[in-house]
Order: structure tokens, then C-alpha cells, then sequence
């Protein structure tokens, strides 16, 4: 089931929570909605849902115009963050629960829940109550009580945001494996970037009511569109500068790539810290100068600090032995070399 959404517009008491808002999702495909809070995510997947109506513009399953259908007509199974479970029920009832509604025959409710229970690998439990169950096991249940009735679309707003990192990390690979056997279109709410990249088949990055990007995380991470899309998927360095034939004013000693714009101007110069190389020298004449003002190792990696005369410190982060090598500590004065940067000239909050 494909789903198509064109040119939706929404408003709450004169905020505009979605602006002009158009996406395809392929039948089959996992697409994550990326963003900060606020920026729109949640009332998209809402609107595919049928819980709430755009003020304008139109939904499709398939070729099916849906914007006015009803949510029961919409063959849309949704997961939420705080699994919603009932507490009065045992898992192997709430499983069934949208069956029964449907008044459908006992043998065949029993026969399904049967079949999920196995699915999210959780024989067994069915007759505990959701008290008796942990985080990731309230999760598994919510998916298969969506799962019940057969829908031809899957939502899931914020599925993981209630569970500890490890857990979280485990769904994510479970819920991969489980879309891979099951192919069903989905659209998953995430505000965790590691969390769209590694599920996701597309990642579609939203601000303010409005679609940023779309692609693969490939894609995205490593050709952003811009410098929202730049700095909200992790660490990066900004540089304010001019430019002057696609190069940096002296002062910033760092010079652009041939892609940033011909004409001078003020820009931003955007340098990932794994993107630096860190001397005990100067090596070369763009590099910056600093005092290591910071030293944190993470696994594999050293993260250094760099206070500089300029501005901000400078995050760089380099692989351990090559750290070490280095032979650097706290209060030494170091250069770093930018290896690659992204120049944007567009404006944007967070």
C-alpha cells in the first residue's frame, strides 16, 4: 500500500504545525519522520492515521483519496510510545482485542494471537497481565495487537522514546528484521537520529512544519541540503565568514570546497569534528590554532576541545592512537586541519 501525501497544511490556534507538506512512501518501504520537537512530525503520522483532518490538502492510500476517511476504514494499524495497553487484559486479550470488537470467530482470534505471539517471539506470556512484562516486552505486544487485524499500513509514533538505551538498541534491530519479513509500509516518528538510520529505508528530516530532506540515511547524512539538515544530524563545527571567490576571509584561515557559491557574501562553513586532523604544528596554512581545553575518550575515538582567539572552542575528534601519538594534554597548544567541509548560505533556527 502506497501512501502519498500532497501538499497537507495544518493549523493548531494559529501555529502552524504542518506547511505545504508532501511525501511518498512506497509500498513496502520503512520511512522514518525525522525532526526536533514542535517540528511537525507527530501530527503528519496522526493525519495519515485519520486522528486528525489537514485544513488542506490530501492523503492517498494507494489510489484511494483518504483525507475524509474515517480511522476504522483506513487499514491502519498504529503503535504509540506509551504502549496503551489495557491494563484489566492479558497480553493474549490484548493481542485479540480489535478481533473481538470485530466479532470475529473465537477459533480464528485464537489462531491469530497464536500466530503474533510467536512472531514477536514471546510464547509463553500470554496469559500475563502487561504489570508482569518489561518495557520492551509492553512494545512487542503493542506491535502485535496493531498486527491483529491485518493493516495495510503500520504507524509508529515515538515506539522506542519510553525504553532505557539497551532495549532501545534491541527493538530497533528486532523491529528491521520484523519489516524485512513482513514488507508492510510503515512510517515511524523518531526525534533520535541513530535510531532513523538504522532502521529507516528512507529518512524524510522535518523543521517547523516543513520537509527539510528526503533520501537515504546514506544520503542525508552525507549530502545534507542544508544547514539545519547539517547540524541537527549530530556534532559539527560552524564557521560565520565571507565569502570571497569561493574561499574564506584571512581571519578564518580555512578554505572553502569548489561547490560553495561564486558570488562573496556572508556564509557558514560547517566542519564535522571527524572531519579535522589534529597536528602538534602547524602543518599548513589553514589550520586553526587552539589551546586543548577538553580530552574525552569514547571507546576508539579521543574528543578534543579547542579553545581558539576566534570564537567557540572547535570539537575534533581523532581515533585513539592517533591521539596518542600525538602526545598532546590539556593546555597544549594544537592545530587542526579541516579535511573536509560543506559551505551553506541559508539562515535557520532550531
Amino acid at each position: 500500500m502506497q501512501i502519498s501525501i500532497r501538499n497537507v497544511k495544518k493549523h493548531f490556534e494559529g501555529t502552524q504545525a504542518l506547511n505545504d507538506v508532501s511525501i511518498d512512501v512506497p509500498d513496502g518501504e520503512l520511512v522514518a519522520l525525522l525532526g526536533p520537537s514542535g517540528c511537525g512530525k507527530t501530527t503528519l503520522l496522526r493525519i495519515i492515521a485519520g486522528l486528525e483532518t489537514p485544513d488542506s490538502g490530501e492523503v492517498l492510500f494507494g489510489e484511494t483519496d483518504s483525507t475524509s476517511l474515517a480511522v476504522r476504514d483506513r487499514g491502519v494499524g498504529f503503535v504509540f510510545q506509551h504502549y496503551a495497553l489495557f491494563k484489566h487484559m492479558t497480553v493474549r486479550e490484548n493481542i485479540g482485542f480489535s478481533l473481538k470488537i470485530q466479532k470475529r470467530p473465537k477459533e480464528e482470534v485464537q489462531q491469530r494471537v497464536d500466530e503474533l505471539l510467536n512472531l514477536i517471539q514471546l510464547n509463553g506470556i500470554g496469559n500475563r497481565f502487561p504489570s508482569q512484562l518489561s518495557g520492551g516486552q509492553k512494545q512487542r505486544v503493542a506491535l502485535a495487537r496493531a498486527l491483529a487485524a491485518r493493516p495495510h499500513v503500520m504507524l509508529l509514533d515515538e515506539p522506542f522514546g519510553a525504553l532505557d538505551a539497551q532495549v532501545r538498541q534491541d527493538l530497533r534491530r528486532w523491529l528491521r528484521n520484523l519489516h524485512d519479513e513482513l514488507k508492510m509500509t510503515s512510517v515511524f516518528v523518531t526525534h533520535d537520529q541513530d535510531e532513523a538510520f538504522e532502521v529507516a529505508d528512507r529518512v524524510v528530516i522535518m523543521n517547523k512544519g516543513r520537509v527539510e530532506q528526503i533520501g537515504s540515511p546514506e544520503e542525508i547524512f552525507h549530502h545534507p541540503a542544508n544547514g539545519f539538515v547539517m547540524h541537527f544530524l549530530g556534532n559539527v563545527n560552524i564557521f560565520h565568514s565571507r565569502l570571497e571567490h569561493g574561499q574564506g576571509s584571512p581571519d578564518l584561515d580555512l578554505v572553502h570546497p569548489g561547490h560553495a557559491p561564486a558570488d562573496s557574501g556572508a556564509t557558514a562553513v560547517y566542519v564535522r569534528p571527524h572531519e579535522l586532523t589534529l597536528y602538534r604544528t602547524r602543518e599548513s596554512a589553514n589550520a586553526i590554532e587552539g589551546r586543548i581545553a577538553h580530552i574525552r575518550t569514547i571507546g576508539l575515538s579521543v574528543r578534543v576541545s579547542l579553545a581558539t582567539a576566534a570564537g567557540p572552542e572547535i570539537q575534533v575528534e581523532v581515533p585513539k592512537e592517533e591521539f596518542q601519538a600525538l602526545g598532546l594534554s590539556k593546555g597544549d597548544t594544537a592545530y587542526a586541519v579541516a579535511k573536509g567541509v560543506k559551505v551553506f548560505t541559508d539562515d535557520y533556527t532550531i
